[in-house]
């Protein structure tokens, strides 16, 4: 009952703390015989690296990956891959003011209730630092998916910082990695980075909304109950840290559109069904429709502040809390990789799973 994995078929489990000698993960249900380098998992993880801008959490990390089983001679080889990743610059003496006391916002005091104990360092497993292995795991998953399914791709960029939200008439996609926040709006960077800079002056913080998109995702992943797409996709985003809400499709605004407008109708194209709109999100049941996947999460101010917070500590004491270290003012920027790794890893668990169940086989239509 440790709680540290997640997936059915392709399964991965991470371990490791903020400012421990490592952390990791353990990827199991890899299929054999795919390409797989230590460079090519080092090209995600360097989109999530801290240090890289003004606008992230100053902590200098190299986040390089070493790859130490399940792969020989650049392919891997259908047993478990171990990944590890050095913490190089750890600065725990900036959390010994706070090791009797409960920061507001974070998981510090629930860790205490349940477990009696906790790590202060950076917070232990509760640090987004532990997103650096998913990351890693996604990359794995990334290079499964390239062989199996080489047209499928999932993009994810930010949409909404703070007050802040992107123009979708000037949305551009090749602008996503151009820029520090991941967002497809080239004019809308300088305004959202001196918007940043305010919130830090201000010792605060803001959050931020992210959108996924996977396309050419194969009809008939997913299963209608227990293990339905969606599921799947929104527990894997409500697992990254700080994410607070999840929708798919047209999500919360569904609920003010009638019958008549959410239903998304269906035509008979020349390669099979079409659909004439996509408020499902691309998923119908808990199984994919061939369409677009689109979803969206929220993530909550980052809880790491130079403002005084009222809280307790150990003796039950009122004391009042400043977080001091190295934080992100908006932790949203760097969960965008975070975001396409798990979704990487949940769509190549589901395409495993119903090649195991269904052979890929599909039910005929026209």
């Amino acid at each position: 009952m440790s709680f540290n994995s997640f997936g059915h078929m392709f399964r991965v489990t991470t371990w490791g703390e903020s400012h421990g000698p490592a952390l990791g993960a353990t990827v199991d249900g890899c299929p054999p015989g795919v390409d797989l380098t230590e460079d090519y998992i080092q090209t995600f993880l360097d989109r999530r690296r801290p240090g890289q801008s003004k606008e992230t959490t100053q902590r200098k990390e190299a986040d390089a990956v070493r790859i130490l089983s399940g792969v020989f001679e650049g392919k891997t080889t259908g047993t478990p891959i171990q990944l590890m990743i050095e913490n190089t610059d750890q600065r725990s003496k900036d959390y010994g003011e706070i090791a009797r006391q409960f920061r507001p916002g974070h998981a510090d005091i629930t860790y205490h209730q349940k477990y009696g104990l906790r790590d202060y360092r950076g917070g232990g497993r509760s640090s987004a630092r532990e997103t650096a292995a998913r990351v890693a795991a996604g990359g794995v998953a990334q290079a499964v998916l390239k062989a199996l399914c080489p047209t499928l791709k999932i993009t994810g960029y930010m949409v909404q910082m703070g007050e802040k939200h992107i123009d979708p008439a000037r949305f551009d996609a090749s602008q996503i990695l151009q820029n520090p926040f991941f967002i497809p709006d080239a004019e809308a960077v300088e305004e959202w980075a001196a918007y940043l800079q305010a919130i830090r002056k201000a010792h605060s913080s803001v959050g931020a909304k992210i959108e996924l998109l996977a396309e050419n995702v194969p009809a008939g992943l997913g299963a209608p109950v227990y293990a339905k797409m969606d599921t799947d996709l929104a527990a894997a985003m409500m697992s990254i840290n700080a994410v607070k809400g999840v929708e798919i499709g047209e999500g919360m605004d569904a609920a003010a559109l009638s019958g008549v407008e959410n239903a998304d109708e269906i035509v008979m194209g020349p390669d099979g069904p079409q659909y004439l709109s996509n408020h499902a999100g691309g998923i119908l049941g808990g199984i994919t429709t061939g369409q677009p996947i689109i979803m969206r999460f929220a993530v909550k101010p980052t809880s790491s502040i130079l403002t005084p917070r009222r809280s307790i500590n150990l003796d039950g004491e009122a004391v009042e809390v400043v977080t001091k270290g190295r934080h992100d003012p908006c932790v949203g920027i760097r969960a965008v990789p975070v975001a396409e790794a798990m979704m990487a890893c949940v769509l190549l668990d589901h395409l495993l799973l119903d090649r195991g169940q269904t052979g890929g086989k599909r039910g005929h239509i026209g």
